[in-house]
């Protein structure tokens, strides 16, 4: 199962690797962000609805469910997009190299209250001196508030995933009959941030924007989060970690495959170089590996 569910990962990374650059060049500057992500949900939550067990879960499981969708993807990605106005892709992916970190804070601080090993710190630095060799320039005022935003993301993502990972949701189908809720939560946090702050005229117009949104909501957020969270049931979490970070790679180079955008491959080379290391080095050894709760 763990084997299967490293694959899975692998996957959906594959798959999102894609939506930072549909969301960049068909979105980003066009469509209202708060609008953006609010039509995300509405289409992910449109594709559980319909199969949800309203009264399979306890009324305190269901709101925790909720929130953790409101956290884990309706927070995070009203500040991913805002960041798109400050960063490219490449800087936004390679901001995102904090997130192991995260992952392992959360939850051997916050939930486990263990020390983080040392290995993990030396991983996180080799992690940010690998970005800065492959993208360090001036900074500028959109840098930093870029940043920011960035890294407010990447700790609701890596909150959610492992408050997830940690719930007890029952076995893979009872799960997927229950994930309604997890986008209802996300939906709820959107739709806030849509009333107070979207900008409807500059809602979706053209077919390509309604069809990049379409795919957004059905696929890469209904399934990818579905399988994602899923998957983070039966890895440990030096895996988690480590796939999260997999995803700088991947979208720089579906950035430069399919956009042709500029890249300076000796630094992305050497930089990668680096940040494999650290992935390699955050990968949890059996004998340390996070113990889960197994569901059948």
């Amino acid at each position: 199962m763990i084997a299967g569910s490293m694959w899975l990962l692998w996957l959906i990374t594959a798959i999102w690797a894609f939506s930072f650059s549909l969301i960049d060049v068909y979105l980003a500057r066009s469509v209202d962000s708060y609008i953006a992500v609010f039509l995300r949900m509405l289409l992910a939550a449109s594709l559980f609805l319909p199969i949800l067990r309203w009264k399979a879960l306890r009324e305190r499981t269901a709101f925790v469910l909720m929130a953790i969708g409101g956290v884990q993807i309706g927070m995070t990605y009203l500040l991913l997009y805002h960041a798109f106005a400050y960063l490219t892709v490449p800087e936004i992916l390679l901001f995102t190299i904090f997130t192991p970190l995260y992952i392992t804070l959360i939850d051997e601080l916050v939930l486990n209250r263990q020390h983080v090993p040392l290995r993990w710190w030396l991983a996180a630095g080799l992690a940010v001196f690998g970005a800065a060799v492959i993208r360090y320039d001036a900074v500028s005022e959109d840098f930093i508030v870029g940043f920011l935003l960035i890294q407010a993301a990447n700790v609701c993502f890596a909150a959610g995933q492992i408050a997830y990972k940690r719930a007890l949701l029952g076995s893979v189908r009872e799960q997927a009959q229950v994930f309604g809720w997890f986008f209802i939560g996300a939906l709820i946090v959107s739709g806030i941030g849509t009333a107070l702050f979207g900008d409807w005229s500059r809602s979706p117009q053209t077919a390509v924007q309604w069809g990049v949104l379409i795919w957004l909501g059905l696929g890469a957020s209904g399934l990818g989060y579905l399988g994602w969270n899923m998957a983070t049931k039966w890895v440990n979490t030096g895996q988690l970690a480590t796939m999260n970070n997999m995803l700088i790679p991947a979208g720089i180079l579906v950035n430069f495959l399919f956009w042709n955008r500029d890249i300076d491959w000796l630094r992305l080379l050497i930089g990668g170089t680096i940040i494999v290391a650290s992935v390699m080095l955050c990968q949890a050894r059996r004998d340390l590996a996070t113990p889960l709760a197994r569901e059948s």
